[in-house]
């Protein structure tokens, strides 16, 4: 699978810029490319889709921050660390989408998502994950704590 192969659309955050009404952003990963591959990357071993507590989300910094950062924003397999899909993105843009959800969810309840993710094969829905938690790394591999998206009470 080709980072090519996937397109990211951002919704509901263009309030954080107006201080508008909070509402829960949502990304929509669409995936071009031989369907096979990703479905059985989303599959967990039972043959189940994995559900939102078995995959990670994280943003890897391929430069330091500043002006036009670019990084790579990849959803993995929380059991066995395996990539599941990876999709260039600019840096401000993902933080900017972690800010709304850090936003959204000062108001949301301990089990609320924060944010959505839908994932779609060609168009069609596949899966779509409540989440809570976006990490964010520099490009040294080391967390950015204040850029990222950690609920209260969570140990890494």
């Amino acid at each position: 699978m080709r980072r090519e192969h996937f397109t990211l659309d951002v919704n509901n955050v263009d309030w954080v810029e107006t201080d508008g009404e909070p509402s829960q952003p949502s990304v929509s990963i669409n995936f071009t490319g031989p369907e096979t591959m990703l479905r059985e990357r989303l599959t967990g071993p039972d043959g189940d889709i994995l559900e939102a507590g078995g995959t990670d989300v994280a943003l890897r910094l391929q430069e330091p921050l500043g002006n036009d950062a670019a990084g790579v924003v990849s959803v993995t397999n929380r059991v066995t660390g395996e990539f599941i899909l990876e999709l260039n993105e600019e840096a401000d843009d993902v933080l900017t989408f972690i800010r709304a959800a850090r936003s959204y969810g000062e108001d949301a309840t301990e089990d609320d998502g924060r944010y959505e993710v839908e994932i779609t094969l060609d168009g069609d829905h596949f899966v779509t994950y409540d989440k809570r938690t976006f990490l964010v790394y520099d490009d040294e591999g080391n967390l950015l704590r204040q850029h990222s998206l950690i609920p209260s009470g969570v140990e890494l």
